[in-house]
C-alpha cells in the first residue's frame, strides 16, 4: 500500500471561520485550533472545511473497507474496465502473497480477450490506485475508528498520512486520551 498526499486546501478559510466565533484575529486561531482539534460533538467542526487530496495505492480487498467513508470523501479510481485488459499481470500488480496460479488464470482469461472472465476471477489482492479528496475530519474519524484494525493497511495508511499533512495533530488524539 502506497499512500501520497497531493495537495491541502482552505486551511487559512478554516482559521478565518473559526476566527469568527473567537471574535478575535486570525493569526491567534491555530492555538485555538490546537485544543479544539481533538474535541467532538461540533467543537472541532473547522476540520470539515480542511480538505486533502491523496494518491493511494491499495488492494481491493481494502477499498471495499475504505467505501465505508463516504460522507465528505469523493474519489477517482483507476479502472479495471478500461485498464484490465491492456497487458498480462505481474506480481508486481498485486499485494504480497497472491498465488502465481491465480495470476495466471486471469492472464488466460486477458489473452483470450475474456474481459468478464477475467474481471471475476481477479483476486482481492489486485492493487487499485485511487485518487481520494476528503477532509481532516474524515482522516480524523477514520484515524480513530481503523488505526488498530486487524488489516495493516489502516495503520500504513494513517501512519503515511500524518507524516505528510501539515497539522497532523489535528487527525492524531494526542490530547485526552
Amino acid at each position: 500500500m502506497k499512500a501520497k498526499v497531493l495537495s491541502e486546501h482552505f486551511m487559512d478559510e478554516a482559521m478565518y471561520g473559526l476566527s469568527l466565533s473567537y471574535g478575535t484575529d486570525i493569526s491567534k486561531m491555530e492555538k485555538v485550533a490546537d485544543g479544539l482539534a481533538w474535541k467532538d460533538g461540533g467543537h472541532n467542526k473547522f476540520l470539515e472545511s480542511i480538505i486533502v487530496a491523496i494518491d493511494i495505492d491499495a488492494p481491493r480487498y481494502w477499498w471495499s473497507q475504505f467505501d465505508t467513508y463516504r460522507i465528505g470523501v469523493t474519489k477517482q479510481s483507476e479502472s479495471t474496465m478500461h485498464t484490465l485488459m491492456e497487458r498480462e499481470l505481474t506480481f508486481l500488480d498485486f499485494c504480497p502473497g497472491v498465488s502465481a496460479i491465480s495470476i495466471s488464470v486471469v492472464n488466460k482469461y486477458i489473452r483470450a480477450k475474456d474481459f468478464m472472465a477475467a474481471k471475476v476471477n481477479l483476486p482481492e489482492g489486485f492493487l487499485q490506485q485511487r485518487v481520494v479528496v476528503l477532509s481532516y475530519m474524515s482522516l480524523r474519524r477514520m484515524r480513530k475508528q481503523r488505526y488498530n484494525h486487524k488489516l495493516e493497511e489502516w495503520r500504513v495508511l494513517c501512519d503515511n498520512i500524518a507524516s505528510q499533512v501539515t497539522k497532523p495533530q489535528w487527525i492524531i488524539e494526542t490530547k485526552g486520551v
